[in-house]
């Protein structure tokens, strides 16, 4: 099988936690370089990976002849300039999110790419979650009827760290929404199938010193007028959280369980009732469980490398296009907004 020959800009973190381990799974897609501006990192990564090269700059990187595609997973003010030059060396592009710092940035990588002719995909693996893709597949088919409620929450634990770009808005562009509630605000359009339409929110930073938001709750109405929360928070102990995504409708409910995160799992209480009757007064409260949907789970940061080199290999339309992460970045932006003039945003 013809593989595409990957290089990886930005080899610390989740490139070498994830995404590399889940690249080697893959039988359309091969490692042939990774770089960081870290040289020891770098060959550490090149070696514990076995790839052929390690490069300490992005340039010398998409000058090799050898490479296909790039996975940049660096800081958030780097992806765009890093992402401009790989579309102008003529590689296929695959960007951790958020997709750049700001959206017009973003649309303007996303318009290169096209003008390029190269392929531009986000890092929003959680799309390949085993059961968000059951939740989608439920919703599309009718399974709980209108969806009215969509419930969201993504937490970590991450105190005060002197010198982690995450924890800079200049150098990541936000908290915990940027690095946590982006994730689930895709999902929320993604398994729905409808778009945000207007977005309120608060954002506090309630626990630790940094700049950015430890705390964040955002509001979204999307298109179809499904009502969604979308809570995501550095400042919950990672024992005690509870990584939800749930959806109500008017026949039924999917709640999914740790089914968020960077491992393929968790569980699924799915209830599909019909169409309901007439108002029943008596209120009892009779709860019903619901039942699992059988799934295989699998490796996520696998799933979107092999999708994402399949449309590579086989002009296949991109199961995350670029675009998909500039408008979630809007969302972003418009929620930022919403909390600082205490207002409702209309996108």
């Amino acid at each position: 099988m013809k593989k595409v020959r990957w290089g990886v800009i930005g080899a610390g973190g989740i490139a070498d936690r994830r995404t590399i381990p889940g690249m080697l799974l893959c039988d359309n897609a091969e490692l042939a370089a990774v770089m960081d501006v870290n040289g020891e990192l770098a060959e550490t990564c090149r070696a514990k990976w076995g790839c052929k090269r390690a490069y300490t700059s992005e340039i010398t990187l998409l000058a090799d002849p050898e490479i296909d595609a790039v996975y940049i997973a660096s800081p958030v003010a780097l992806h765009a300039g890093q992402a401009i030059a790989a579309a102008k060396a003529g590689k296929h592009i695959l960007v951790e999110k958020p997709l750049a710092m700001t959206a017009e940035e973003g649309e303007q990588v996303a318009g290169l790419c096209e003008e390029q002719g190269v392929k531009l995909a986000a890092g929003l693996m959680m799309r390949f979650g085993s059961y968000v893709q059951a939740m989608k597949k439920a919703i599309a088919e009718g399974k709980i009827g209108q969806v009215v409620s969509g419930y969201a929450q993504f937490t970590c634990w991450f105190p005060d760290m002197p010198g982690s770009w995450r924890q800079s808005k200049a150098k990541g562009g936000g908290g915990a929404m940027m690095d946590m509630g982006v994730h689930c605000i895709d999902l929320m359009q993604y398994v729905v199938g409808s778009k945000v339409k207007q977005v309120a929110a608060f954002h506090d930073t309630l626990t630790f010193r940094y700049e950015v938001e430890d705390s964040s709750t955002v509001l979204l109405q999307l298109e179809n007028g499904c009502q969604c929360v979308v809570q995501s928070n550095f400042n919950i102990p990672d024992r005690a959280a509870k990584w939800r995504l749930e959806f109500f409708g008017d026949q039924g409910r999917l709640i999914g369980d740790a089914v968020l995160g960077q491992v393929d799992g968790g569980t699924l209480d799915a209830l599909f009732l019909g169409p309901q009757g007439g108002y029943d007064a008596q209120q009892d409260g009779v709860k019903i469980q619901g039942a699992s949907i059988p799934v295989e789970f699998g490796n996520m940061y696998a799933r979107e490398i092999a999708s994402f080199s399949n449309s590579i290999l086989t002009g296949a339309p991109v199961e995350v296009p670029g675009r998909d992460a500039v408008q979630v970045q809007r969302v972003m932006e418009a929620a930022y907004r919403a909390c600082a003039e205490k207002r409702t945003i209309a996108l």
